[in-house]
């Protein structure tokens, strides 16, 4: 038991590395998003690929160690979590507290990167609203001399504001 509590805790360190790797990424992004760095924001995505790739795999890892910390423990899969094995662990109060750190580690570092991807995702839609109401006005330039400049006759004079502008008579 004590070999499969030190895998899982080296594993759980390990995927707090690599969330960690995740924040500083999107931190990176999040500047890239604000200068509009297309090509960068294309190479911190494939890094955040290989980062999430690593990070699956290291989930992989932790299911499989507490699988087999359930069989040895006789305890059905299902309830079995950290906080179920810090309870079995509280007259082992080394390995309590040592299992809780990393908890505690790992719930931080996912907060953080939570809150940054919260903060891409808001850029990023401001971004979106940003060319679209570009999109909209380059349309509406494009088709506004054909429509909304009429004489008095009733004919396009192709001019946005008419041959002489507007009238300060009115």
């Amino acid at each position: 038991m004590a070999s499969l509590m030190d895998d899982l805790v080296q594993v759980l360190e390990s995927e707090n590395k690599e969330y960690q790797k995740l924040a500083e990424l999107s931190k990176e992004k999040k500047q890239v998003i604000i200068e509009a760095d297309v090509p960068a924001l294309e190479k911190i995505v494939d890094m955040e690929q290989d980062v999430a790739s690593k990070i699956q795999n290291l989930d992989n890892r932790r299911r499989k160690v507490m699988h087999d910390m359930s069989v040895v423990l006789n305890k059905p899969d299902e309830g079995f979590t950290l906080d179920s094995i810090l309870e079995m662990l509280s007259s082992q109060p080394k390995e309590q507290q040592r299992l809780e750190n990393v908890k505690t580690q790992l719930k931080t570092t996912l907060a953080e990167v939570r809150k940054i991807n919260e903060q891409n995702q808001t850029l990023l839609n401001q971004a979106l609203d940003m060319v679209e109401f570009d999109l909209t006005l380059f349309r509406s330039m494009r088709t506004a001399p054909e429509t909304a400049n009429y004489n008095k006759n009733a004919y396009n004079t192709g001019d946005i504001l008419g041959g002489s502008g507007f009238d300060a008579k009115q």
